[in-house]
């Protein structure tokens, strides 16, 4: 069996991952932990690698994701755009604890192509993660889409992250299906429904979303739309403006890469899709990996 030569985390609001690595960056082990918005970092993070350390000692950690926002361990500053791996590496907040080397990871920052300030905070070590598993990606210009709770559009020219775009489709899908009257109580989002078509549809309207949003109710209170396909409706609405935009803001055009989950990759390729945009799928977790893996070698080799 391989050495064990250090630790990587992928550090959330809600979840801690964890991976024992080899000096390679190979997985040795894994682990869970408490996500950064629970109190005291450090003792829960001690607490999740005890078994690691009885074995082998405190050995260097690089951590990445909330962790260093100020909810976290310790608030790393965010870097700004254009940054390349390098200058991302280079930024990150090393110190000691309990004779343990540690190494967060900061944040970028932007001004979008809305022209208002835009932030992130672990998404950039995905990105990294994608560029190492792909060199080709770091050559020329590629649009990565990231979604989730608040899914990011991110531009990389050569390597550097120039600039991205937060939308709020997940959790605006999120509060409206549970808070509002338009999908309230409905079935789960069916992608190949024809309620999320009609959604996708709708969205190519030239009309604001907020002029859109109401026809999830309007739409089953006259039997245009079964209620138990509200969701999916209203999935289809929303997911149609976020993509529909994105492909305005950065003149999106014939690949948008996907990194994200499987499930989340299934629902988004189908919408890229319907803007004539192939969807390669990065795998969320993998990326966060080897990105951690990567600025491991930076800050230690």
């Amino acid at each position: 069996m391989s050495k064990a030569a250090f630790i990587a985390g992928d550090w959330g609001t809600s979840r801690l991952r964890l991976y024992l690595c080899g000096a390679a960056g190979q997985v040795l082990a894994r682990g869970e932990g408490e996500g950064a918005s629970v109190p005291d970092c450090a003792g829960r993070f001690a607490k999740a690698v005890a078994s690691w350390d009885r074995a082998h000692g405190p050995l260097p950690a690089v951590l990445g994701g909330m962790v260093g926002s100020t909810i976290g361990w310790r608030e790393v500053p965010y870097l700004t755009c254009p940054a390349r791996p390098q200058a991302i590496a280079g930024a990150a907040s090393r110190f000691e604890q309990d004779g343990r080397a540690i190494a967060i990871i900061p944040g970028l920052k932007c001004t979008g192509p809305t022209g208002a300030p835009d932030v992130m905070r672990g998404e950039e070590v995905q990105i990294l993660g994608a560029l190492r598993r792909d060199p080709a990606l770091a050559r020329g210009r590629h649009v990565f889409c990231m979604p989730g709770t608040h899914a990011k559009w991110v531009e990389v020219e050569n390597g550097a992250v120039t600039r991205f775009q937060t939308a709020l489709s997940g959790e605006l899908f999120e509060l409206l299906k549970t808070h509002s009257v338009l999908a309230r109580e409905t079935g789960a989002v069916d992608a190949d429904s024809k309620a999320f078509a009609l959604g996708l549809e709708t969205a190519r309207q030239q009309a604001d979303l907020l002029h859109l949003l109401f026809s999830a109710r309007s739409r089953v209170v006259t039997g245009a739309v079964p209620k138990a396909d509200a969701a999916s409706y209203l999935s289809g609405l929303v997911l149609g403006k976020d993509v529909g935009t994105a492909a305005s803001l950065f003149d999106l055009k014939g690949v948008v890469h996907l990194v994200c989950t499987p499930a989340l990759a299934a629902l988004y390729g189908k919408v890229l899709a319907r803007y004539d945009l192939k969807s390669p799928i990065i795998d969320g977790d993998q990326a966060a990996l080897a990105g951690l893996v990567h600025i491991h070698a930076e800050i230690f080799s």
